[in-house]
């Protein structure tokens, strides 16, 4: 199924490394990440998750879960967390699905046959804690993903769901945000005590209001 941003994503109970796992369940009232690799022992991929577990206390701080997928079972997936720790200098600690019958793939549609019909894609889904849907990312499976953007996002998305802003392009979490179109100025003035600057009548900037 083809899943839209403000989507419910669907629940599913499927097995991991770190055993049988119901996804509404497990996720609770956190926001997550969820992000699919082609298969185990693939180069990219080990490098992905040793970063992934690098950064988890930044996904921590932002009450963001981690949990990977990949069409492989779960005697695979410890085999192949050994060779993570090992060649990343790290310890995975978050769970990989291990969906060998592609039902979690299919449900989330992460298999593009032009791309490639045996395999499942990169891709990223950050779901809210309303599971859902806020943000999807694809990329091919010769592309490595930036861990650092999607933590970037959703840093914005946490920010604008509190406050009435947008964050401009290259932002990061300490930067200027712009005041959203439907805020008229005189408003956003009282609205926003810190400042706003008004480059435009639609352009309008103020500092982040949570720092």
């Amino acid at each position: 199924m083809a899943l839209y941003l403000g989507d419910t994503v669907p629940n599913f109970t499927q097995q991991s490394s770190e055993g049988e796992i119901n996804f509404y369940d497990w996720a609770a009232d956190s926001w997550v990440v969820l992000f699919s690799h082609p298969a185990d022992y693939t180069p990219v991929c080990t490098t992905e998750l040793g970063e992934v577990a690098k950064l988890k206390p930044e996904f921590d701080k932002r009450n963001v879960k981690v949990i990977a997928l990949s069409v492989d079972d779960a005697t695979s997936h410890a085999g192949w967390i050994g060779d993570i720790n090992e060649t990343q200098k790290t310890t995975v600690n978050y769970p990989i699905l291990a969906d060998a019958d592609k039902k979690v793939s299919d449900l989330y549609d992460m298999i593009h046959p032009n791309a490639n019909a045996k395999v499942t894609v990169r891709t990223v889904f950050v779901i809210d804690p309303n599971k859902k849907l806020r943000l999807s990312l694809t990329y091919p499976p010769s592309a490595g993903r930036n861990f650092d953007e999607i933590l970037r996002v959703i840093d914005s998305l946490q920010l604008t769901d509190d406050y009435s802003v947008a964050t401009p392009a290259n932002w990061k979490d300490g930067d200027d945000v712009v005041v959203v179109p439907t805020i008229p100025t005189e408003e956003a003035r009282q609205k926003f005590p810190k400042g706003v600057t008004e480059i435009k009548p639609y352009l309008r900037t103020t500092p982040q209001p949570n720092k």
